[in-house]
């Protein structure tokens, strides 16, 4: 499968490649790895280490369970070790749990959280007396121990604001979603959603990219909506092997899509547009949008594939995906003409 990715500047090689395939399934372990596979997983859970109501063994099985490809164990200040669950649960090419941390504190007595994921070592979280302070030296901790920043859930506790995430340096991810009840992923009250912030993260000229995780905590209340349950949202990512490193690096790019229940069969990417198909369900109808500077839509489709030519201005392109029962899917933006975020 020819390499793509969906992020500049590395990603501009997307729109000079060949088309692409999405592979969300492993291939069989007899057959060799590829530089174009696709593994699902999750990047933001909980055990009974911080506030999760299950063991770490009880968590991995579920996701194991579920058709998950990989899953990052992430206990507010507490770094679980991930050796002997992959020893009982872990296998070659088909899944993996990898080490995290959620970084926990607050400033301005507002929660500051920000995930390190294939960390090496625990991150003290930091004391600063502002929010930016907060977040910039909880990403930095993170780099430090080797591992991968993302910030979790701006608006958890009304947190966080778009200006706080376009002025971070040394991290571009953050939760366009997240499965937790008491998030506001859309947002309300004159504040604006998610999906909103990142707009205007990337129309002032700033890159980021968007994850969609569970942050689950809950795993023996099912059926519960007040309950941070797991399952809600993930991301499939593209990378060489089903490695820790590569993994997350592959986030790190911006090389995968984050996801509520779409699951993409084809995105094409050449120097003139986007092609994008759904794997698509016998009970469920689609609409797919692409979506420019200022969150402007540039065209809508029914149904389960589209496509778009890039006219030059725009920008930015992300494509949105609509399913009939309420699941979504986002692609990471491609940067279109001189306004691109850098």
């Amino acid at each position: 499968m020819p390499s793509h990715r969906i992020l500049p500047p590395l990603a501009c090689a997307l729109l000079l490649a060949a088309s692409v395939v999405l592979r969300s399934q492993p291939q069989a372990p007899s057959q060799p790895v590829s530089p174009g596979r696709w593994f699902k997983g999750n990047t933001h859970t909980h055990t009974v280490n911080s506030d999760g109501d299950s063991t770490p063994d009880e968590v991995v099985r579920w996701y194991r369970e579920h058709g998950y490809q990989f899953l990052v164990l992430t206990d507010h200040n507490y770094l679980t070790s991930v050796e002997g669950l992959n020893a009982l649960h872990g296998a070659n090419d088909k899944f993996l749990v990898i080490a995290g941390e959620e970084v926990t504190t607050s400033a301005e007595s507002k929660p500051v959280h920000v995930n390190g994921l294939a960390v090496e070592s625990l991150v003290a979280p930091p004391k600063a007396a502002t929010i930016a302070e907060t977040l910039q030296q909880s990403v930095d901790g993170v780099r430090a121990a080797n591992g991968i920043p993302h910030v979790n859930h701006p608006n958890f506790g009304w947190a966080l604001t778009a200006e706080h995430l376009a002025q971070l340096e040394r991290t571009r991810l953050f939760e366009v979603f997240n499965g937790h009840p008491q998030v506001n992923n859309v947002g309300g009250g004159g504040a604006p959603g998610l999906e909103e912030m990142w707009d205007r993260i990337l129309t002032g000229g700033r890159l980021m990219f968007a994850i969609a995780v569970d942050d689950a905590h809950h795993f023996k209340r099912p059926g519960d909506p007040n309950a941070s349950g797991p399952g809600r949202g993930w991301v499939f990512v593209r990378a060489p092997r089903l490695e820790a490193r590569a993994i997350v690096e592959a986030l790190d790019r911006g090389d995968f899509y984050a996801s509520t229940g779409v699951e993409l069969a084809e995105y094409d990417g050449t120097s003139s547009g986007i092609t994008m198909k759904v794997r698509a369900t016998t009970w469920s109808r689609y609409r797919m949008q692409f979506i420019g500077r200022g969150g402007r839509v540039l065209t809508e489709a029914e149904g389960p594939a589209a496509s778009y030519t890039f006219k030059g201005d725009e920008g930015y392109v992300r494509a949105k995906v609509w399913e009939s029962n309420g699941h979504v899917a986002w692609t990471q933006p491609v940067p279109v003409g001189a306004s691109a975020p850098k």
